[in-house]
Order: C-alpha cells, then structure tokens, then sequence
C-alpha cells in the first residue's frame, strides 16, 4: 500500500520525521544534509527515488534561514534524481507574519516563500496551522493546511472537566478559540488591547465571563511570549481561578522563558512542530506530539483519501 512513498527530513525537526515514519510503518529515506566549511548547505540523497512519492519533512524554524535552505536544496535534489511526486512537508511555515504590505515598500515574505518553494521542486505543500488561511492562496500548487485541533483539544478535554473558559489573547484569533469553545461546550471570551495614546501601556479589557473559572488561552504560535503573558496577568486581575494556555507552534524566542517563569500560566501546552532544542530546560511548557495526525495525513494524500474529515 505505502511501497512508492519515501520520507525524508532535514535537521530541523528530524525526531519529527522519525515519528511520522514509525506512524507510518515505513524506514526513513536516507540522505545527509550537513554544511561545508563556508557555511554552504550540502545535500546528498543516499538512496534511488526514480519514480517514488516522496515527503520532505523540515521547518523553517530558528536558524529559519538555514533550515529553508536545506529544504529548497533537497526538494531540488530530488527533483533532479526523478522522483515521480514531491509533497514539502513543512510544519511550521516560518516568514508567514509579513503576509500583506502593512506599510510602503514593505515585502510580503509568505508569497516570497511560496515562491521558492515551488521553484525547488514542491508539487505539494503540507503545513500546521498556517498564521493566515490566505497564504495557501500564494502557491499554484495543492496545500494541505492541517489543524492541530485534535491534538489539543485532546489535551484539553483530558485534563480540565469543569468551568472552562477559552480565551483568545486578541481579536485576531477569535475564530480559532470560538471553534474550541464549541467543541469543548466551554465558554468564550477575548483580551482587547488597547493603547490610549502613544507611549502609553496598553490597556486590557477581558470580554466574556472568566471570574472563578479555569482560563484556557488560545493562539496559533508563541515567540516572544509579550502577549499571553500580558492577556494572563489580565485574565488573573479578573478573577480567574487558574490560566493555562494552549499553542501550535513554540518558537520561543528572545526573552519567552524568562516570561512565561515569570507570568501567572500554570502550564503552557505546545506541539512539536518546532523542534525542542537539546539540553534546554523549559519549565511550564509540555511538548504534544503530532507525528501520528501528520502520519495519518500523509497517509490519506498518497492514498487520494480525504483529509478534511480528519477534524470535522
């Protein structure tokens, strides 16, 4: 059944890739990807891919600029050995902020990324929760932008039973956190900030009822970690009882961990998109993985079955 597929991975996220494999009940492709000594990225596929359906799994997390090279030169690699399909798995889709000019002269990095990509050699594209829906809206090829809602609502159902409320850290994200309110039959509510004049320290009005109840906090990804500390610190002052909160992708920047120590979440619940770094110590945070809903996805494109359903 899974004969003709091959998956490989760049050193982004490679135990990743090793979990979508064992999924899979397949042996990972082999190939090394290291850098000469200029700092150069090489590739060598270490198999036959002749008319093989190959997944290239990396994301364009930090260093973004070195794992985006690797993938562009693989997925060039394995073009020119002739293999007959190539799916990007790309699980964090790193350059997705700057997804329309917010100001003169300003680059929209999402299309630039597209763009690249499909000159490499993706036929397909497969992502995690995407920033913006529209950015599938820049390739010319099929996207497959997959939720991790059943891995956190997993998480989610398992450990709170009572007086949940989820919360989006601002008005972006309100539709994310209405869809898991009304899977959860939970309540919902929204950090509005605002800045009076410039200057000033934001202001932030709580909309929705969190007094006495177990404050989930929503979003699609987490940097520097400035606004889910600010919205719990907020949603504290307005009573509630505990504040957890609950996000796709950990890149964790800058001054995040000293943050989240510092903030009033109990726990913050990410997926392994993005690849925890070795050796370091994050406390708060717990790592769900989604190698099995990435295995199962890939699993039904190769197959032509349908991905949708996998979170209707």
């Amino acid at each position: 059944m899974l004969e003709k597929i091959k998956i490989f991975a760049g050193n982004s996220n490679v135990a990743l890739a090793r979990d979508i494999c064992k999924a899979l009940g397949i042996t990972p492709g082999k190939a090394e990807v290291k850098s000469f000594s200029d700092g150069e990225i090489s590739v060598d596929i270490q198999e036959s891919v002749r008319g093989m359906d190959i997944y290239v799994v990396q994301s364009i997390s930090p260093p973004g600029n070195d794992n985006l090279m690797e993938l562009l030169i693989m997925l060039d690699a394995l073009k020119r050995a002739s293999a007959s399909f190539i799916t990007a798995v790309v699980p964090y889709y790193g350059y997705a902020r700057q997804d329309r000019k917010v100001a003169p002269r300003t680059p929209i990095s999402a299309k630039l990324i597209a763009d690249l990509l499909e000159v490499a050699g993706a036929m397909r594209v497969v992502c995690v929760d995407l920033h913006a829906g529209q950015i599938q809206g820049f390739f010319n090829i099929p996207v497959d932008n997959i939720y991790a809602a059943p891995v956190l609502l997993s998480y989610i159902k398992e450990n709170f039973k009572d007086d949940v409320v989820v919360v989006s850290p601002d008005a972006g994200g309100v539709e994310r956190a209405r869809a898991f309110a009304k899977r959860l039959d939970a309540g919902l509510a929204i950090v509005d900030k605002r800045r009076p004049a410039p200057n000033v320290s934001e202001v932030m009005h709580i909309i929705g009822e969190v007094e006495g109840k177990v404050a989930v906090l929503l979003d699609d990804m987490v940097d520097t970690a400035g606004t889910l500390t600010n919205a719990a610190e907020a949603l504290e002052k307005r009573g509630a009882k505990e504040v957890y909160a609950c996000c796709t992708h950990a890149v964790l920047s800058g001054p995040a961990i000293e943050r989240l120590g510092k903030s009033p979440i109990v726990e913050l619940a990410v997926t392994d998109t993005i690849a925890r770094r070795e050796g370091r110590v994050i406390p708060k945070v717990r790592y769900l993985p989604i190698g099995g809903l990435l295995a199962e996805a890939i699993k039904r494109i190769h197959l032509g079955e349908s991905v949708s359903s996998l979170f209707i």
